[in-house]
């Protein structure tokens, strides 16, 4: 069949964010005979043009939409990006008898709510690498749609459960670049990202990742991550973003492949997200060594309390160990921190405010207030205290700010962060 997958959001923060997610879809439609292709609307000044020459190119049967964010976590001022795309989907419809389906990050939080709220009759709830082949040679047969794993049908609900592929190298292999990257980008101010892993069991309390590739951490083999990378280099693209969640978890196999990088010598620049947990110093070095030039150092908060209601696993040393070890070894280091959970007072503030300014990090970012996602701890400490329904289905944005707090913190951390030129809002 002819599908044409879509990345709706138009809007650009701080780097141009390439449609990965939809790389990997379109490479397994492609091993399944379908001709595939993709449309980034991202820094698009509109819809119609570009939307409307890859539809008259395409003549699609079937349209995909990826619904990657649907907000902006932000509680002062939230942007909501369902209504943007939402005038996609009206676009698709006007330009398309096609039928439509959904998938994505953001989807896969709120599957039925976002069906409802975009008015879309199908979706696949996270990995879409099986799925969507299976759903298509349904529609092509006119068949059945119950047993597609993670597909909801609006109205009917969810036809089977979802599915977790273990072997990424065999069912989700890294695309190839022409499959998801754009000609208008050029390649010089790309950072190209990288999925080494799915999965996460940290279980953070107020974290949707869960929902959004399952708890159990599935590797893809270093040797095919080191592969994909160095195809890259060949082309000119030497800047990568690792954007698993927890770079360094688990420690052998981020070990193994930061070795396989650093004997390549390919003369790479590369970022990670980093879990400060357990973190072996000779690791820190051998990322160096590999190409390692910067790292995101997520430890949201300096009060060992509201670490614990978090559900993190790490202490205050080991973040404060780790800080120092990235700087002795020259990568640059943005330190992170969430504040107003349950819990937080003035005093849990201070200490974590003080102890961000203790550590030697290259720019901070705050965040007050933590944007609610269903079926988390947060979530149901939310609906206890009274903060939102416990029918919400929190589509629209909810965040949990600590009772009391609001009328002093928001101008607390604006002071704060005015005072020092490397702390970000």
């Amino acid at each position: 069949m002819r599908v044409l997958l879509v990345s709706p959001l138009r809007e650009q923060i701080n780097m141009v964010t390439l449609p990965l997610g939809l790389g990997f879809v379109a490479q397994a439609l492609k091993a399944h005979g379908h001709r595939v292709a993709i449309v980034d609307l991202s820094g698009e000044p509109d819809i119609p043009d570009p939307l409307g020459r890859a539809i008259a190119e395409t003549d699609p049967e079937v349209i995909g939409i990826s619904v990657r964010n649907v907000d902006d976590q932000n509680m002062r001022s939230t942007r909501f990006f369902l209504d943007q795309i939402r005038e996609v989907v009206a676009a698709c419809r006007t330009l398309s008898e096609a039928p439509l389906v959904l998938g994505g990050a953001g989807y896969s939080i709120f599957p039925e709510s976002c069906l409802e709220y975009l008015g879309v009759e199908m979706g696949i709830q996270g990995e879409a690498e099986t799925a969507f082949p299976l759903l298509l040679s349904r529609l092509e047969r006119r068949a059945s749609l119950s047993g597609v794993p993670g597909l909801y049908v609006r109205g009917r609900g969810l036809q089977a459960a979802r599915g977790f592929q273990r072997d990424l190298d065999r069912y989700a292999p890294l695309p190839e670049d022409s499959m998801w990257i754009s000609e208008r980008y050029g390649v010089r101010d790309l950072w190209i990202p990288v999925q080494t892993r799915r999965g996460c069991g940290m279980r953070c309390s107020y974290c949707s990742t869960a929902a959004i590739e399952g708890t159990a951490s599935r590797c893809r083999s270093p040797a095919s991550v080191r592969d994909w990378i160095a195809s890259y280099v060949r082309k000119g693209l030497r800047r990568f973003h690792f954007v698993d969640n927890t770079f360094n978890v688990p420690a052998p196999y981020a070990r193994e492949l930061c070795t396989l990088l650093a004997e390549a010598a390919m003369e790479v620049s590369w970022r990670a997200i980093l879990y400060p947990w357990r973190m072996d110093p000779d690791l820190v070095r051998t990322m160096a060594r590999a190409g390692c030039t910067e790292a995101a150092l997520g430890f949201e908060s300096g009060s060992e309390g509201i670490l614990r209601s978090m559900n993190k696993r790490f202490t205050r040393a080991e973040v404060h160990d780790l800080s120092w070890r990235l700087a002795d070894c020259g990568i640059y280091q943005m330190g992170f921190l969430l504040l107003g959970g349950p819990g937080e007072t003035r005093e849990t503030i201070d200490e974590s405010l003080a102890f961000a300014d203790s550590l030697p990090l290259d720019t901070v970012k705050v965040t007050v207030g933590i944007r609610i996602y269903p079926e988390t701890p947060l979530a149901r400490i939310a609906a206890e205290k009274g903060m939102v329904r416990p029918d919400d289905d929190l589509l629209l944005p909810r965040f949990y700010l600590e009772p009391g707090l609001a009328e002093w913190l928001f101008d607390t951390v604006e002071d704060y962060v005015a005072q020092r030129p490397n702390w970000v809002l």
